[in-house]
């Protein structure tokens, strides 16, 4: 009897052990591990799926079911499924696919990504590294939460969409990730060591340190002009003498949005008025402080008798965000001075700071969100960062082609007010022979109290359908504005509403716009599949027959009203039909994007689609959609600022980027300069400033996927911007007509786009990733593969220091000369010129002189070629305006640069499409060391007869 006992009692010690090893189950695409929930994990299962070898899902929840709701970002996979296999320990689990390695601690849940050879690529943290925090949001259960991941030190991060702030390499960063003006929030993160994560989620989030940035009286202890402590003093100076100053003691400076401007003094004059706060503060503990600075007007920061934040501004309805760091020592005081000078009757500032964390904390990869029903995201690797953005793609969306004429210049201004003002416009182009593809239509050209009718005010644009039909005979496109809003006395909105289709929090509080009296409307809900298709019905009858050809979805955020806090923010843009808009806060504008792409493409299903919006999230770029960078304001340092935003929008995956060149924003100064140079004739010293910023804003502005301009007055077409004989205005047309010279290689890059999910603007580390040196390289990328833009944002530069990457090569687009590779120089940077670099390799096509993208065929193209390495470069060709590609409608001419024999190979042409250019001609221009030349497509080179066949031409 005893020995049976013992027997009995081994065999459910052996059941026992047995079901601890086996608490995990294998699915078809992965694997479902089930933890004891400890004090080291609030996760009680996490997930594995296997999207393909290099793609791999994770997913964490605290409950006993992962959710089933539908992803808004990634669309269905179609793949066959990806082989994979499990190998199993008492400590772990291990899910192998062909390029990875990816374990499970069955005790923490913390997840390991190793390559095939197990080189280490991520880790979360020790533990697991999640945080699940319960919350109810207006009776939806759901859960805050964080995930944390090991970091080295040589890491670098890049994406998170588009901020202002001039930041680029994210390491050691934080950046809250929400949708405003001028801000884009895409939660996907892109490292230097070849992986990516998608975060699936729709809540704000933050990336590092998760904290909300405290209130100064929180993080030091504050001392007034005369040493009380409690507060630093504030003097409010106003513009009239006939007007008393304020003087009070402040422990917060937190005037940031609409609420807390009440906070500032009662009955103030803020308009042409001074402020400044001065005191000293003390630190609490020592290390480094992360400060954000939330301004309108014009401020100045100084601390420790520094300037740390030099001068900045922003116009008073659109303020901006700028972060800088502080090393302070614990309990010594530091003198604090900040200037602002309001700019407006309306006017913002806030100043607030993180106290330190351990460097080893702040750079680590953190990502939290405020609400999801369960943490998801997306591992992504590749053998490099083109790879993981195109595995990005796989999970998001191919990025379709846009139209040809897209990649032509666009003229905007805010605003063209009538039918004949735009006309006008497109007219003067012509007339002047200045190439020009689009011209675009902004907001309010309803009449006024009718926003959301989509109808045209007929005293100021008596005949729409007439409109387009002559801006298409002047072999242009017109795009129209259209914002998700609605006056309250529209029909439209009615039919909204009627569904249960409105956010009508603005519309209960009788919030009114800036139009006229003022309007009390709303935002439709993007979120309802049936509101979307009403949307779409309601551009369909009014605006689609009048054969516009491009859709402008403004305020996309959605930007119910601006400057809100953010509780009251939730309230004016929700409940979704889908949620709290606390959990749903980030997504409007991709599900505003889809109703437009999917209306359109049900409509005329082979007419290529081109929407651009001032919002974005992940996946934005399946529903043939760009972004612009908003409401940016006309500085020096917010052109700087462009760059660093769209190569690290970029990054994020989506290829179709653009901005206001020249900002959108004016200065003062600058309107007062045009107004007196409309009476006098005279460059005043603003004046000439602004000549110059747009000269350099356009320079650059030409090697972005999308070459836009628009803006405030003063009026942003060249001709308004300077005369002819000016050298701003010599320099935007030389450049305008480089960019269409330049449309072989740009068309090009875009088919590579979508076929190869290339990234066109691309950051210096994509390409030259093994030099060090490029990785906190924000202000320098490359065009395409070959040729690198170095960008003037400094008034009155005449040169700027380049970095030329190791690796290769570089030779001077405007002499020839040659550069060597891994070291810096200050370059020459005449006003009428950009240092721009081809690198070894480079086979640089250039087309005819042309003033629209459809002119006339490519029958002579010129080929540089640049010695110094193997080289190669595809031209890719199809008919510019329908989907026909996607059936393999298209050709495609192979070229090839072999060094060790100075010899060009183009090759069999391979594909074919209606309307093809069958035979052409080569003009074939060697560059090499000894053999300097500038770019000049008159040079006379090796010509070169093509019929589609390989042609071997020897340099």
């Amino acid at each position: 009897m005893k020995n049976l006992k013992h027997c009995l009692w081994m065999l459910v010690c052996l059941v026992l052990f047995s079901c601890t090893k086996q608490s995990y189950e294998k699915t078809q695409d992965g694997i479902i591990v089930s933890l004891q929930q400890t004090q080291s994990t609030d996760a009680g299962k996490i997930r594995l799926q296997v999207v393909n070898d290099k793609v791999i899902r994770v997913s964490a929840t605290p409950k006993k079911n992962f959710s089933k709701e539908k992803s808004l970002i990634i669309v269905p996979q179609t793949e066959n499924r990806t082989p994979f296999s499990v190998e199993e320990t008492e400590q772990q689990l291990t899910l192998k696919t062909a390029a990875l390695q990816v374990s499970v601690d069955r005790n923490t849940g913390e997840v390991v990504f190793v390559d095939k050879n197990g080189n280490a690529i991520l880790r979360e943290n020790a533990g697991g590294g999640k945080t699940f925090t319960p919350i109810t949001v207006e009776g939806t259960k759901g859960y805050a939460m964080r995930q944390v991941f090991e970091s080295p030190g040589e890491e670098a991060f890049y994406g998170l969409g588009q901020h202002q702030a001039d930041e680029f390499n994210y390491k050691g960063k934080n950046e809250t990730l929400l949708q405003y003006n001028t801000k884009v929030s895409v939660p996907f993160i892109l490292s230097n060591k070849n992986y990516g994560i998608l975060w699936d989620n729709y809540s704000l989030s933050r990336f590092g340190d998760p904290r909300e940035y405290a209130q100064l009286n929180e993080n030091f202890k504050l001392f007034d002009t005369k040493g009380k402590e409690g507060g630093l003093t504030a003097v409010y100076t106003p513009a009239s003498k006939d007007k008393t100053p304020v003087e009070r003691t402040e422990s917060t400076i937190y005037y940031e949005d609409m609420k807390t401007i009440n906070d500032l003094p009662k009955d103030f004059p803020l308009a042409g008025s001074s402020v400044e706060y001065t005191g000293e503060i003390e630190s609490k503990e020592s290390g480094t402080y992360r400060f954000h600075l939330h301004y309108a007007g014009y401020v100045k920061v100084y601390i420790n008798n520094k300037l740390i934040v030099p001068e900045r501004w922003r116009t008073a309805w659109n303020p901006n965000s700028y972060k800088f760091t502080v090393d302070l020592e614990a309990g010594k005081r530091v003198p604090v001075r900040i200037e602002w000078k309001p700019d407006g009757g309306v006017s913002y500032l806030g100043l607030r700071a993180l106290s330190p964390v351990s460097e080893q904390e702040q750079n680590k990869l953190s990502i939290d969100s405020e609400m999801g029903n369960e943490m998801d995201y997306y591992f992504v690797y590749g053998d490099n960062m083109d790879e993981v953005i195109s595995g990005y793609r796989t999970l998001t969306g191919k990025a379709p082609i846009m139209p040809k004429w897209a990649m032509g210049f666009w003229q905007s201004r805010e605003r063209y007010k009538t039918q004949e003002e735009i006309l006008g416009a497109l007219e003067e182009f012509r007339t002047r022979h200045i190439p020009i593809d689009n011209i675009v239509l902004d907001w309010n050209y309803w009449e006024d109290d009718a926003w959301g009718s989509h109808e045209f005010d007929k005293t100021r644009f008596p005949n729409p359908k007439a409109m387009v039909d002559s801006i298409h005979a002047m072999h242009a496109q017109m795009m129209i504005s259209v914002w998700p809003k609605f006056y309250a006395t529209t029909e439209h909105f009615k039919e909204f509403d009627e569904k249960g289709w409105m956010y009508l929090q603005a519309v209960k509080d009788s919030i009114r716009d800036w139009v006229g009296p003022g309007y009390v409307g709303s935002f439709y809900d993007a979120y309802a599949e049936g509101a979307r298709k009403l949307f779409w019905r309601q551009m369909k009858e009014h605006l689609y027959p009048l054969g516009i050809d491009a859709w402008w979805m403004d305020a996309s955020e959605p930007n119910v009203r601006d400057c809100t806090d953010m509780e009251y923010r939730k309230a004016l843009c929700g409940p979704t039909a889908l949620g709290p808009s606390t959990q749903y806060f980030n997504a409007y504008a991709l599900m505003n994007a889809q109703a437009i792409y999917e209306g359109l493409r049900e409509e005329d299903p082979n007419r290529r689609v081109f929407q651009l919006t001032r919002s974005g999230f992940a996946g934005l770029q399946r529903y043939a959609t760009a972004t612009w960078s908003g409401d940016i304001a006309t500085r020096w340092e917010d052109m700087k600022a462009q760059i660093s935003a769209g190569l690290n929008f970029a990054m994020s995956g989506i290829p179709y980027w653009t901005m206001d060149i020249g900002g959108f924003c004016v200065e003062g100064r600058y309107v007062n300069a045009q107004m007196e140079f409309n009476q006098t004739g005279k460059e005043n010293a603003d004046m000439k400033e602004w000549r110059e910023l747009n000269a350099r804003w356009y320079q650059f502005g030409t090697f972005t996927p999308l070459f836009r301009a628009h803006g405030q007055y003063p009026f942003r077409e060249v001709y308004n911007i300077a005369p002819e004989n000016h050298p701003a205005y010599k320099s935007i047309i030389a450049y305008t007509k480089l960019r269409y010279r330049m449309m072989p290689y740009i068309y090009s890059l875009a088919g590579k786009a979508y076929f190869d999910d290339y990234t066109i603007m691309r950051a210096l580390v994509m390409d030259f990733g093994k030099d060090k040196q490029v990785e906190n390289i924000g202000d320098q990328y490359m065009f395409g593969p070959s040729l690198m833009v170095c960008p003037v944002y400094e008034y009155g530069a005449r040169s700027r220091e380049v970095y030329f990457p190791a690796t290769t090569g570089w030779y001077d687009f405007y002499t020839g000369k040659y550069v060597g590779g891994g070291q810096s120089q200050t370059v020459n940077a005449p006003y009428e010129q950009m240092p721009l670099y081809f690198c070894e390799g480079t086979i640089m096509p250039y087309g005819p002189e042309i003033e629209y993208v459809d002119e006339k065929l490519p029958e002579n193209i010129t080929l540089y070629v640049y010695a110094g390495q193997n080289g190669k470069f595809t031209l890719y060709e199809d008919e510019g305006v329908n989907y026909n590609y996607e059936n393999g409608q298209y050709s495609m001419i192979p070229m090839t640069y072999d060094e060790a024999s100075h010899t060009l190979v183009i090759g069999d042409r391979q594909g074919e499409y209606p309307g093809m250019l069958k035979n052409r001609t080569f003009n074939v221009v060697f560059v090499d060391k000894n053999n300097p030349k500038p770019f000049n497509v008159n040079t006379k080179g090796v010509e070169v007869s093509y019929s589609g066949k390989k042609e071997v031409v020897k340099l």
